[in-house]
């Protein structure tokens, strides 16, 4: 799964075959992704279950900090701090946010990415919270801007980590300091004011 991961991040999901992950990662039998997998797409959900059960572990943690809050900020945070708390613990080369953004830009993988994710309770409970901090946010946009925080999120995690196996990271950045800069960027995307439309 490792060998996979990385894989996946250097050259893209469909650039690398079962053959070469088996290859790279020492296994005499080529065919061990599909026996272990069942193929490719069961070998990234399980990497992205891996990862997942970490930062539910990581985001439990966070929502007994919140508890009832009304503050969109604590919700947001809940959202942002246990992905980067969970990619500071991988060390660095990590892989994971980049594979990441190569999981969400396929449309098959992007949907078993997000089904994955949405039977996590801690997820499901940070994104109810954060619905009742903007309840009077039209669905129709609260759901846009949902997505464009999870393409922000997600983004904005696989730079960072490129610029740390690069070394090409400032000083004084940290996980912690990005976590609080994604924040910061997605309270005021949610809580933007909507444009009226016009019936043109």
């Amino acid at each position: 799964m490792s060998t996979a991961e990385r894989l996946f991040s250097e050259h893209g999901l469909s650039a690398v075959s079962n053959r070469q992950i088996c290859e790279a990662a020492g296994q005499g039998n080529v065919a061990a992704v599909s026996y272990h997998f069942t193929g490719k797409a069961g070998l990234i959900r399980a990497i992205l279950s891996t990862h997942g059960d970490q930062i539910d572990r990581i985001r439990g943690r966070h929502l007994a900090e919140v508890g009832d809050s009304d503050d969109i900020r604590d919700w947001v945070g809940c959202l942002v701090r246990p992905v980067a708390e969970h990619l500071a613990s991988l060390g660095t080369p990590s892989w994971q946010a980049r594979f990441g953004v190569q999981v969400m830009i396929d449309p098959l993988l992007r949907a078993i990415s997000i089904d994955e994710a949405l039977v996590r309770n801690s997820l499901r409970r940070t994104l109810e919270g954060l619905g009742r901090c903007l309840e009077d946010l039209p669905a129709p946009v609260r759901a846009e801007r949902g997505d464009m925080a999870r393409h922000l999120i997600t983004h904005t995690c696989a730079e960072r980590e490129r610029a740390l196996a690069e070394g090409a990271v400032p000083p004084r950045s940290s996980w912690a300091r990005t976590a609080e800069a994604l924040t910061d960027a997605i309270v005021g995307l949610l809580t933007a004011p909507v444009t009226p439309r016009t019936t043109s």
